[in-house]
């Protein structure tokens, strides 16, 4: 099963300065919607530690569009995560074709 993403186009952009991916919407001006925070464990491994997903923009499938993208980038830069984000978790219980990206351990 995919997962079913909002249909508004978004980009989603990684702020390492911040440590956090964040979604916008894709007009001009694009809005913040909110973020995925991370945390670098090495060259290989992310801590996903919390999304949050502005009031606005809330139950709306954006907090999934956003998971979606980032778990495609890791899968794509061979990067592992360790989800201790509960919406994180959660997501991968419900779509376990993710769950190879998960460290180990």
């Amino acid at each position: 099963m995919q997962p079913e993403l909002n249909s508004t186009p978004v980009e989603v952009v990684d702020n390492p300065g911040r440590e956090r991916y964040e979604i916008f919407t894709a007009g001009d001006p694009a809005e913040f919607i909110g973020f995925l925070a991370y945390r670098v464990i090495d060259a290989e491994t992310l801590e996903l530690q919390h999304t949050i997903i502005s009031e606005g923009f809330s139950r709306r499938g954006f907090a999934r569009t956003l998971v979606t993208h980032v778990l495609d980038r890791a899968r794509e830069r061979e990067i592992r995560i360790v989800p201790t984000c509960s919406y994180v978790q959660d997501y991968i219980r419900r779509f376990p074709q993710y769950g190879d990206l998960v460290a180990e351990g």
